[in-house]
């Protein structure tokens, strides 16, 4: 199942994507797609409904972050073999950890700002988990059971405040649209392997990404039964699970006003951002 959430930003309405690709209205079953909603019999009942039993959204309306109440953003850093590598940097012995401000929350197809003082401005694609059962100590053979879905993300970082202002990687990491997600949230169902995703960037239409999630340092449920050693995850709860290589770091590349980047997981859907 894709849920989305469409409409004006701040006014959205929740949806979810038939197998036509049209967008229905949930509006009828279902307040939102917030965190509440995530629980697994909860879901089962949004499955249940006939897509054909609800009213069409008009194509042109605008796509929202597809789930509401996100109350943490966490992010895996040096999570891929390659990015790693064209960093020049280590691999990790435990997963980086890092957190983005929720201001950074936006839809899949909104413009993205490019703040006064940064020159490094940058695109990560990567894989989103979404946490839909509380995670405190699981074991790793089970921690895929508390995803609720994944979503494509790109988690664009400011290099120059990243890494040149005191080595505090949120700072660089939480500008208002800096974790664009979506289109949709697919159903951890539809997603029977996280590990056999490909992930992809185009700058101006140009490849500058092309990688897959099993080049993964930390697979997703190793992940998420590391985090929950250390804090107790609660629905709702995002996890950004790193990138590939072919970031604008590693290329001495970084995006200016007008580039368009477009990002795009398999089975995950395709984001396209103007920089403004």
């Amino acid at each position: 199942m894709k849920l989305v959430r469409w409409g004006a930003k701040g006014a959205e309405r929740p949806g979810l994507v038939d197998r036509f690709g049209h967008v229905r209205d949930l509006g009828h079953h279902c307040a939102d797609i917030s965190a509440d909603m995530l629980a697994p019999d909860r879901l089962a009942r949004l499955a249940a409904i006939d897509p054909e039993s609800l009213e069409r959204v008009p194509a042109d309306a605008r796509l929202g972050v597809p789930l509401t109440g996100i109350g943490n953003l966490i992010g895996i850093g040096l999570n891929y073999r390659d990015h790693a590598a064209e960093t020049g940097l280590a691999l990790p012995a435990e997963p980086v950890v890092f957190n983005k401000h929720t201001g950074a929350l936006a839809g899949p197809f909104d413009d993205l700002p490019k703040p006064p003082g940064t020159a490094k401005l940058d695109w990560e694609v990567e894989v989103a988990a979404v946490i839909g059962s509380p995670a405190w100590q699981v074991d790793e053979a089970a921690a895929l059971a508390h995803v609720a879905g994944y979503m494509t993300a790109n988690d664009v970082s400011a290099r120059d405040w990243q890494m040149e202002r005191g080595g505090q990687w949120a700072k660089g990491k939480s500008g208002p649209g800096f974790c664009p997600l979506g289109p949709w949230l697919v159903t951890a169902d539809k997603v029977p392997d996280p590990q056999a995703l490909a992930l992809r960037t185009e700058v101006n239409t140009r490849v500058k990404q092309s990688g897959t999630s099993a080049d993964m340092v930390f697979g997703v449920a190793f992940l998420i039964a590391y985090l929950s050693r250390f804090m107790r995850l609660s629905p709702g709860d995002v996890i950004l699970t790193g990138t590939p290589a072919g970031v604008g770091l590693g290329r001495g590349e970084f995006l200016s006003m007008g580039d368009l980047v477009e990002v795009e997981v398999s089975g995950l859907g395709r984001q396209s951002l103007r920089v403004v």
